[in-house]
């Protein structure tokens, strides 16, 4: 058993740790695809336990109770879409939501009120010409998040592919509260500080209260070096359930 502590600045609500970057440390030491879940709010500035148990790791909280898990993956990664250029997705950044509408300001991994080298200020938009949800941006992780040979670490990664899947359903179905439950992800090439690299994400399926999604990560020939799917919970009333999205955004 290892004590961790997750800081204020890795939030997502203002009073709990985002849930990406959680994810990211609840598959650190895990070989292959990962399958993090998360159980309950994540405590911040809070001394925690992460144990192994049976080959997954899990964070505890008071009287040890379960805050989330992290263990093989139990879910299939979606294909993603096609990569776009660099240019598209720095131009589809410029329409991000964040950037005209209060959102989620001091989130670790959208947060519009954050510098660079605090949060990581990924800020997805709709991509022109693509179907309604499929959203990219740009991000070059800032070396402050980078280890001493300017990798950056799977908590940070984690991270920025987190966010994006919650805006693709933003463009989709319109402003709504929803908090990430489940997220499988792997990263499958280093990350570098100092280097572009292209945010993409694409609504799924909806069912009930769950939204599903897919986010990806290219470098900047559009090779892919890590992805995801996720499923958020909506706040508030139930929606009505939808089709799967079409299968040119990824499903």
């Amino acid at each position: 058993m290892s004590k961790i502590t997750i800081g204020r600045q890795f939030c997502g609500p203002p009073n709990s740790g985002n849930g990406g970057y959680v994810c990211g440390v609840l598959s650190k030491g895990l070989d292959g695809p990962v399958t993090a879940v998360l159980r309950a709010p994540i405590p911040l500035d809070s001394e925690l336990n992460l144990e192994t148990r049976g080959g997954a790791n899990v964070l505890l909280g008071e009287a040890d109770a379960v805050i989330g898990q992290g263990g093989p993956a139990t879910q299939a990664l979606p294909e993603p879409p096609p990569a776009p250029s660099l240019e598209a997705a720095r131009a589809a950044a410029e329409r991000h939501i964040g950037l005209t509408n209060r959102v989620h300001p001091i989130c670790f991994t959208c947060g519009t009120g954050r510098e660079e080298g605090d949060g990581l200020r990924v800020l997805p938009g709709q991509l022109e010409g693509a179907e309604t949800g499929l959203v990219a941006c740009t991000w070059t992780p800032h070396r402050n998040f980078a280890a001493a040979d300017g990798t950056v670490g799977a908590e940070v990664v984690w991270a920025a592919l987190d966010c994006p899947g919650y805006f693709a359903w933003v463009e989709r179905e319109g402003r709504h509260g929803a908090l990430l439950g489940t997220m499988t992800g792997e990263v499958v090439a280093p990350i570098r500080a100092g280097e572009e690299y292209i945010v993409l994400a694409w609504p799924i399926l909806k069912d009930g209260r769950k939204e599903i999604a897919g986010t990806a990560l290219f470098d900047a020939q559009g090779r892919l070096v890590a992805r995801s799917h996720q499923v958020w919970i909506v706040l508030g009333p139930r929606p009505a359930t939808a089709a799967p999205a079409a299968e040119a955004a990824g499903a």
